[in-house]
């Protein structure tokens, strides 16, 4: 029977990722991961069993892996599974480091692959990706993100996903973990980026060494300026997305999309697709899926390796994509 398996069961995002599957009755091969303690918890919740990654890689039925390890890990299991034909899908980001996601996409190659970013799929932003295909904003001069959070507030990350705090095997911080997802949808709507610089906070100090906050700051190769925020130390994230143009404004609030030349509207929005995580099961059940490259993936590391250095050097860095 064809079927998944898991290869690392690391991920805050791991339990719900089983919920899913659990609840589109998909089967579910094996489970591994360097905790064998951690294989058998996650195991068990989907009916199956722990197995060794060797055996994972040779069982012909298993036609697609969920890497949802430690993101330090993820070079060393990718480059066995891509031994093989079998589907990936890796958690994002996809690598510590911009350099690192590069091996990564090279070792993919043109295989099946997918990443976390689920908010592609959303209605409003679904709707905002057609209007700027379409020149509706005219000449677009600005654009803000923010995807905040109170994780560290909550202390999210002090027990079982510890690991997501310790940049030594995360490769980031607050900024890396939630930014990745902004900086996806600023990349996907306004292309490559020139350069690019940041400033990153330690904000509550609640996980030392790990910056909690942070902001980033983008030339964008089409003349776009655009800035980035991302936090664990957000008690609430009311303002998404904001697009200022010489056509047309809009502005994405945690109460809908608005538009408009004068007075700001709610936008009559296009239908959401499927993203994140429940496309790539989209893909495996035989349905139209709009998977993200290796490369895509790699181009938002690259990326957030390049705010990260400007931070660090309190200077411009273009990303090595």
């Amino acid at each position: 029977m064809r079927s998944l398996a898991f290869v690392g069961c690391a991920h805050i995002h791991t339990p719900g990722f089983v919920s899913e599957i659990l609840e589109r009755k998909i089967p579910v091969a094996a489970c591994y991961d360097w905790d064998q303690a951690r294989a058998a918890k996650t195991a068990e919740k989907l009916n199956t069993q722990a197995r060794t990654l060797e055996e994972i890689t040779q069982d012909p039925n298993i036609a697609a892996i969920v890497v949802t390890s430690e993101t330090n890990r993820h070079l060393d299991l990718i480059n066995e599974l891509t031994k093989t034909d079998k589907a990936l899908f890796v958690e994002k980001p996809i690598a510590p480091d911009g350099a690192t996601s590069a091996k990564i996409a090279e070792l993919v190659g043109d295989r099946v692959f997918h990443t976390g970013y689920r908010m592609r799929g959303e209605p409003a932003v679904q709707t905002l990706k057609r209007l700027v295909d379409e020149g509706a904003f005219g000449q677009i001069t600005r654009a803000r993100a923010a995807v905040c959070h109170n994780g560290a507030l909550g202390g999210w990350f002090d027990t079982d996903w510890r690991w997501m705090a310790d940049r030594s095997q995360s490769g980031v911080g607050a900024f890396g973990d939630l930014g990745t997802h902004g900086l996806d949808i600023l990349l996907w709507l306004f292309g490559p980026v020139a350069l690019a610089t940041g400033s990153l906070g330690l904000g509550t100090q609640r996980y030392p060494g790990c910056e909690e906050c942070g902001e980033g700051q983008l030339r964008f190769e089409s003349g776009v300026i655009g800035t980035l925020a991302a936090s664990w130390d957000d008690v609430s994230s009311p303002v998404r997305l904001e697009i200022a143009g010489t056509k047309m404004h809009a502005l994405l609030t945690n109460k809908g999309l608005m538009t408009g030349t004068g007075e700001l509207e709610p936008a009559e929005l296009d239908p959401g697709v499927s993203a994140g995580f429940s496309a790539f099961l989209d893909w495996f059940e035989g349905k139209p899926a709009a998977l993200i490259s290796a490369k895509e993936a790699a181009r938002v590391d690259a990326t957030m390796q390049a705010i990260y250095d400007g931070a660090a050097g309190n200077t411009w860095v273009a990303p090595k994509a």
